[in-house]
C-alpha cells in the first residue's frame, strides 16, 4: 500500500466520525447549520496555521484561478452539505446517505470527460461493489418513499461531494498546494455558512464549558482538517476515480462507530456491506496489470 492510498483511506476513516461529533455538537446546542460553520471555520484556522509554518507564500492565489476555490469551497463543501441536510429532512437518513454516495460514479464520469481518465472494468467493478456495500451498510429498505424534491437534493449532495475532487484537481494542475486548496475551501465554506444561515449561539456554546470547547475543536480538527488534508494530498498521487472509491470506507467506519459507541446492532446486511466496500478497496489495490486500473 503506497502513501497516497494510505492517505485517502485515512481521510475516509476520519470522515466516518462526522456523525459522532455532530451528535455531540447537538447536545451542547449547536445545530446542523452551526456545525458546518464550526467544522469548516476551525479547519480553516488549522490550515492557515499550517501554511504559516510550511510557507506563507501558499496564501497567494491568482485572481484568474479563484474559480477553482469557489468550486471546492462553495459549490462543493457548502453546497453538498446544504443539499444533504435538506435530503435527510425529506427522506430516511439511509436513503439520503446512499444518494450522497453516488459521488464516486459522478467523479469517474466527470474525470473521464475533463481529464481523460480511463473508465476500466476494474474501476467500474469497484464502483459497483462500493455502492452496493454502502446500500447494505445504510440499510435501505424496500418500503423507502422518495419524493422528487428529496431525490433532487440527494443527487445534488452526491454531485456536490464529487465536485471537491474535480475542482481540487484543477487547482493542483495550476500549481497550488493541497494546503492552499484546503485553506480557501474551508474558509469560503465557513463564510458562506455564516452569511446564509447566521447560526446563533455558537460562541457561547463553545466557551460555556471546557468539554463543549473540546467537542467543537475535535469536530473541526478530526472530521474536517485531518481528512481533507489527507484526501487532497492523495489526489497528488492517485487518479480521481480511484481516490473517490477508496474514500467509501467512510460509511463502514460510521457503522462500526455506531456499533461500538451507541451499541447499534450490526445486522447481517450491514456486515455484508462492510465486506463489499472493503472488497472494492482491495480490488483497486491489487497489482496493476499492464493496462492499469
Amino acid at each position: 500500500m503506497n502513501r497516497y492510498v494510505a492517505a485517502v483511506l485515512g481521510g475516509g476513516f476520519f470522515w466516518g466520525f462526522m456523525g459522532f461529533f455532530t451528535r455531540h455538537l447537538l447536545s451542547i446546542g449547536i445545530d446542523a447549520n452551526g456545525a458546518i460553520l464550526v467544522r469548516c471555520g476551525i479547519a480553516a484556522v488549522c490550515f492557515g496555521l499550517l501554511i504559516l509554518v510550511t510557507g506563507p507564500g501558499q496564501f497567494r492565489v491568482r485572481l484568474k484561478d479563484l474559480w477553482c476555490f469557489i468550486g471546492t469551497g462553495l459549490l462543493s463543501l457548502l453546497f453538498f452539505t446544504f443539499c444533504y441536510f435538506h435530503a435527510i429532512n425529506m427522506m430516511d437518513l439511509s436513503t439520503a446517505a446512499i444518494l450522497l454516495y453516488t459521488a464516486p460514479t459522478f467523479v469517474m464520469l466527470m474525470s473521464a470527460v475533463l481529464f481523460g481518465e480511463k473508465v476500466t472494468p476494474v474501476k467500474g467493478t469497484a464502483v459497483l461493489l462500493a455502492f452496493a456495500g454502502c446500500c447494505l451498510v445504510s440499510g435501505v429498505g424496500t418500503d423507502t418513499h422518495i419524493t422528487l424534491a428529496g431525490l433532487l437534493f440527494g443527487l445534488g449532495s452526491g454531485i456536490g461531494y464529487a465536485l471537491y475532487t474535480i475542482f481540487s484537481r484543477f487547482a493542483l494542475q495550476r500549481g497550488y498546494s493541497s494546503n492552499t486548496i484546503n485553506f480557501y475551501s474551508c474558509l469560503l465554506a465557513a463564510v458562506g455558512a455564516f452569511v446564509i444561515w447566521r447560526p446563533a449561539g455558537i460562541v457561547s456554546a463553545m466557551t460555556s464549558s471546557l468539554p463543549g470547547f473540546g467537542w467543537c475543536l475535535a469536530t473541526g480538527v478530526l472530521s474536517c482538517f485531518v481528512p481533507y488534508l489527507l484526501y487532497t494530498y492523495s489526489l497528488t498521487g492517485l487518479e480521481n476515480g480511484r481516490a473517490s472509491v477508496l474514500a467509501s470506507v467512510e460509511p463502514v467506519v460510521a457503522t462500526l462507530i455506531g456499533v461500538i459507541a451507541y451499541h447499534e446492532p450490526l445486522t447481517l446486511a450491514s456486515a455484508a456491506g462492510v465486506i463489499l466496500v472493503l472488497s472494492a478497496v482491495l480490488l483497486l489495490n491489487l497489482k496493476e496489470r499492464k493496462q492499469g486500473c
